[in-house]
């Protein structure tokens, strides 16, 4: 069964009003004051935002230990980490996505911003649906953890970037049928006005495509997040803190992601064990502590090979 403590229905509305408005400030200053102009985010600050994100997050884990109990702490940390390590898969196709259109690498932060900021409606929509049928179909619970290991297995398997074609994405074809789409980019801007008639550009293609790709992510990550927990309050505030510092996470290891080709093979791991213990939840219990020793030396194991193990280059 699983361990959870206060649900959606116990949790003081200010605790999700507090939450919320935290978090809408944080946004406001990042792109208000500190990213207001458009630039090339350099290794250094990209770092630096990391360790902000995770800063707040380890902060906030503390709060939730103190407040209501250190279940709850160690259930945030666990659903948090899974999340921030289910999030470099994202990086990936962040990556090609700027590549395939051309972004200019000063106009990637304010894609991501505004598609993060989508996806926190979205992801909220996702929980509380999760949840809710978990709630009242408890069968479904099933269905999620035979996704997470067919989808972990399929993961195991190397993926070719060439085969990744936003423009087939239905979301972009839709958005071209109902607004014309200019042929070049317009700075930073997601809408222009040549002859005075409205037209998206380009980079409204693009954000788009980063929002929906972050919908077909949720529906790995979030599974795996409620394997850990179905108090709603921890889900969301993991979730959410997690893909906050997504951004600076694509532009931290964008460069680097060559050096750890075993984490895929790792997140595949953890999201095989997740779905087994969703599927053996009825049977078997297994406390958080555990989970979270497991899911980080999957993690450390894939990382310290990728460093360790030289990789194999194939003779020009």
């Amino acid at each position: 069964m699983f361990q959870s403590i206060a649900m959606f229905s116990t949790m003081p509305w200010w605790a999700w009003v507090g939450f919320l408005v935290f978090i809408a400030c944080m946004l406001a200053l990042d792109l208000g004051v500190f990213n207001r102009k458009a630039h090339v985010v350099s290794l250094r600050e990209a770092l630096g935002w990391c360790a902000v994100w995770f800063s707040l997050a380890m902060g906030f884990n503390l709060l939730v230990s103190l407040q209501i109990s250190q279940q709850a702490g160690l259930e945030f940390f666990t659903s948090y980490i899974v999340e921030l390590c289910l999030s470099v898969d994202n990086v990936f196709v962040f990556i090609v996505i700027f590549q395939y259109f051309r972004v200019e690498p000063r106009h990637q932060h304010r894609v991501l911003f505004w598609g993060i900021v989508g996806a926190v409606v979205m992801r909220a929509l996702f929980i509380f649906a999760g949840i809710s049928l978990i709630n009242a179909f408890h069968w479904i619970i099933y269905v999620f953890g035979a996704f997470l290991i067919f989808t972990g297995v399929k993961l195991a398997f190397p993926k070719k970037a060439d085969g990744f074609e936003p423009e087939k994405n239905p979301m972009v074809k839709l958005a071209r049928r109902f607004v014309p789409v200019t042929a070049e980019f317009d700075g930073g801007n997601f809408f222009t006005r040549p002859g005075g008639k409205l037209h998206a550009t380009p980079l409204f293609l693009v954000l788009i495509v980063v929002e929906t790709t972050d919908v077909m992510f949720a529906l790995d990550s979030i599974p795996a997040v409620i394997a850990i927990t179905r108090n709603e309050f921890i889900v969301f505030t993991s979730n959410i803190f997690a893909i906050l510092g997504l951004r600076s996470l694509y532009f931290a290891v964008s460069g680097v992601m060559q050096l750890f080709r075993y984490l895929n093979l790792g997140l595949s791991v953890i999201l095989i064990f997740v779905g087994c213990k969703m599927l053996a939840s009825h049977w078997i219990s297994i406390p958080i502590k555990i989970s979270l020793g497991i899911i980080g030396s999957v993690l450390a194991a894939s990382i310290l090979a990728s460093v360790l193990i030289p990789s194999q280059r194939k003779p020009e």
